[in-house]
């Protein structure tokens, strides 16, 4: 019997494969998993891979609509086995293990949470407050910009 830590930590765990599946980062993601459940037993690895193969490809597939349900039902698949292995591992493999999937957790955070922009773009990550006070003018990423009064609206100046 695993207690509560662990079975949030393989929560975790299996929210991050379906979360990682067919990002940037999922190639190298992919392996750390396989290596986590292969400890030595190369048996099951093939059959790991492809389970992870087919988790990327229900949610490549998935209709846009569906996506979410589907990730949250493969994070759950996932979860159980998490849950299988580290009940299955003695105290000292496990605790290795549990070593193991924090970092794997972690590591799919950051790649998951990643941002980017191109070229004159702004990217942000976590939430971005702008505020211009007294006439003046504030932005993330300003084009060209003319402050000043503008003209009054009228008949077209020659």
């Amino acid at each position: 019997m695993l207690d509560q830590s662990l079975i949030a930590l393989a929560s975790a765990a299996g929210a991050a494969v379906a979360s990682a599946a067919g990002t940037d980062a999922w190639a190298a993601f992919r392996e750390r998993v396989a290596g986590v459940f292969r400890r030595g037993d190369t048996s099951g690895s093939g059959l790991v891979a492809r389970r992870l193969d087919r988790t990327a490809a229900e949610l490549e597939g998935a209709d846009p609509q569906e996506a979410e349900r589907v990730r949250v039902l493969l994070g759950a698949s996932w979860q159980t086995r998490f849950e299988d292995l580290l009940e299955n591992l003695g105290d000292t493999e496990r605790a290795e293990v549990a070593g193991q999937l924090r970092d794997m957790v972690a590591s799919a955070r950051r790649a998951t949470h990643a941002v980017s922009a191109g070229d004159g773009g702004l990217a942000v990550g976590g939430r971005v407050d702008i505020r211009a006070d007294h006439g003046s003018a504030a932005a993330g990423v300003m084009g060209d910009v003319t402050l000043g009064n503008p003209p009054q609206p009228g008949p077209e100046r020659g």
